[in-house]
């Protein structure tokens, strides 16, 4: 038996990207980067190389079932584990973790989510393997740390102590601690340090090390999910996890155990790695014209215009002129302007159209 898992995180309404992203079809859904394949679907088959395909798990809303199962062909039914209200990503974890136990105490689990942008595939899993060969004889909580290459606000940050001596690694340290995101001066102290790297958001565990790191810091979160131990892979599974969702509170693994826990290492790494989380970030990494715009969209005229990503579709004509650093987006007769600058606005954005303009636009 192979006992190497992954877990796909693919929950998220992805709002920071509206009006792209929509609640009945977020940004893991969407060909965003125009590659032919979604984020989830990239993120699949970058995992597929080292990952059999039955032991693939996606965590994701109760709304996306369908399209998880059109976009993944390779996985069944019992393989999506839905999620009846959002809860972060703690308590995502604990239900596929629990899940796993009963197929194969024995597991090995990488985590990630769905939409991340990886430009240096093979490094990456070098760096993957590299991690499950540690984590499979060690008692580890380990997460990949992002070389970073500018002072990033809108990253969280890992602090490294020590390096750790395996395997002749040269990229394995000691965790001190994880920072949220910081202002730009600080941003900037922690580059020059040389200590510090981005927190990816992509663990590697063992299944008995996440378990009982569980047990120790998020007892209350984990003991809702053992109770389902005879339950999972059952007719009765759905009822025990909408029931154990509506009484489990919504806390990160950040915050919940990676802060907290003494056994955290960082695997450090420089394999092309953003979140896409942001216009901003799909900007930074997408080829620009010579005026350095970002252009999708086959019937858009710019005059004067430089530094602006531009989102059309095809069966609208858009003429932009005088327009200098703006996120221009268009989806489903919703138009947004904003400057790349004031793009923290957006989720804001999305709150008033959905007081004032209703659900539908959201």
């Amino acid at each position: 038996m192979d006992n190497n898992y992954c877990i796909i995180m693919a929950g998220g309404i992805g709002s920071r990207f509206w009006p792209l992203s929509r609640k009945e079809r977020p940004k893991q859904f969407i060909d965003i980067l125009g590659t032919g394949k979604t984020f989830i679907q990239q993120t699949f088959d970058r995992f597929s190389k080292l990952i059999p395909n039955e032991n693939f798990l996606v965590v994701t809303s109760v709304n996306y079932k369908d399209m998880v199962l059109e976009q993944l062909p390779e996985l069944n039914e019992k393989q999506v584990l839905l999620e009846p209200l959002r809860r972060n990503t703690a308590p995502c974890l604990a239900y596929a973790a629990y899940k796993i136990k009963t197929q194969n105490p024995n597991a090995n689990l990488i985590v990630a989510p769905a939409d991340h942008l990886i430009l240096k595939e093979e490094e990456f899993i070098a760096q993957i393997k590299n991690g499950l060969e540690f984590v499979k004889s060690n008692n580890a909580l380990l997460t990949l740390g992002i070389k970073p290459s500018r002072p990033e606000t809108g990253y969280g940050y890992i602090q490294v102590k020590k390096k750790v001596d395996f395997n002749s690694l040269d990229n394995l340290y000691k965790v001190k601690i994880f920072t949220e995101k910081p202002d730009l001066e600080m941003a900037k102290v922690f580059i020059d340090s040389g200590e510090f790297f981005w927190n990816s958001g992509i663990f590697i565990w063992s299944l008995s090390s996440i378990l009982e790191a569980m047990d120790l810091h998020l007892k209350d979160v984990s003991s809702l999910f053992e109770r389902g131990a005879k339950l999972y892979n059952t007719e009765d599974e759905v009822h025990f996890i909408n029931k154990t969702y509506s009484e489990c509170k919504g806390i990160s693994i950040d915050y919940g155990i990676m802060e907290k826990a003494q056994n955290v290492f960082v695997l450090t790494a420089d394999i092309g790695w953003s979140d896409l989380g942001t216009w901003g970030s799909l900007y930074e990494n997408k080829e620009k014209d010579e005026e350095g715009n970002v252009i999708s969209g086959d019937n858009i005229l710019t005059y004067d215009t430089q530094n602006c990503i531009v989102d059309i579709s095809d069966q609208k004509v858009a003429v932009l002129q005088g327009l200098d650093g703006y996120i221009i987006a268009e989806s489903n007769d919703t138009l947004m302007i904003c400057k790349k600058e004031d793009e923290q606005q957006i989720k804001q954005f999305v709150t008033d159209v959905r007081i004032k303009k209703g659900d539908s636009l959201v």
